[in-house]
């Protein structure tokens, strides 16, 4: 009667949770376990915290004052030794006299005159003339190219525009009149008379000279697009229609066409000028 008893009052006590509790290595049951003030336990969490972010704070200001004496290496190895203190009189004589650099000086002195250049292309007096190419194998030329002739039609006058890469007969006119086998390219004839290239057309063009020049140029209207060519200057042999070879009933056998270039192409009939 007495076992049984016993066994009715541990069934109705609770029992004791083990799992994941850190007292059990040190006191048979949670319950004997001394336990602190919760008033205290609130003071020992926001000491811990003070500490961490106080640890925090030192470790920023280790890696900063790091950080700032390798920039300070940096900067020594960058920087010049500082100049050694000298008498006056041998100042004087160390002092040298800075000159402009070419791109400076290209501004006033070195521009040119093309109204005193003594070559002249023949036929072109009332036009202005620009040997340029229009492929791409050369990305620096292509893009001087297209801004000398963006220049010119910006300001709205015809231009005679022969692309030497099209029609190399243009290739050898320019390298007899200029008088040199290797040419760069853009040129510019304004009048028939020598300009140059594309750095004296961009210099002419930035300090206003340019548009003094062009005056009496005949103009062409504002978005004006040839309908023969699409402004390429260039259209199919209607002889040959492009295959360079025409059929010669007398001797019966192909020759090549007179008409055309090497390409198959001659001057539009619309827009040249």
């Amino acid at each position: 009667m007495a076992d049984l008893q016993n066994k009715v009052e541990l069934a109705g006590k609770p029992k004791p949770t083990y799992f994941f509790n850190r007292s059990l290595s040190m006191y048979p049951t949670p319950m004997d376990a001394p336990q602190k003030p919760r008033f205290q336990a609130s003071i020992d969490h926001q000491a811990n915290s003070f500490k961490k972010f106080y640890n925090s704070i030192e470790t920023v200001r280790s890696a900063s004052s790091s950080f700032k004496g390798k920039v300070k290496k940096l900067c020594s190895f960058f920087e010049t030794e500082k100049p050694v203190s000298r008498n006056p009189d041998e100042s004087k004589s160390l002092t040298v006299k800075l000159r402009p650099s070419k791109s400076m000086a290209l501004s006033k002195s070195m521009a040119p005159d093309f109204r005193i250049l003594s070559i002249r292309l023949p036929g072109t007096d009332d036009r202005i003339v620009v040997y340029f190419t229009s492929l791409r194998g050369v990305r620096r030329t292509y893009e001087d190219c297209y801004a000398v002739r963006m220049i010119f039609r910006g300001f709205g006058v015809w231009v005679d525009e022969r692309d030497i890469s099209m029609d190399s007969a243009y290739r050898k006119e320019l390298q007899s009149v200029l008088g040199e086998k290797s040419v760069s390219l853009p040129q510019v004839f304004i009048r028939g008379k020598y300009v140059g290239g594309a750095e004296v057309i961009k210099q002419l063009f930035e300090t206003g000279e340019l548009a003094k020049i062009l005056q009496g140029i005949p103009t062409r209207k504002p978005g004006y697009v040839c309908e023969g060519c699409g402004d390429a200057r260039f259209a199919p042999c209607v002889n040959c229609s492009g295959s360079r070879k025409v059929f010669d009933e007398d001797e019966g056998m192909l020759k090549r066409c007179s008409e055309c270039n090497e390409n198959g192409l001659i001057r539009c009939p619309d827009c040249s000028c």
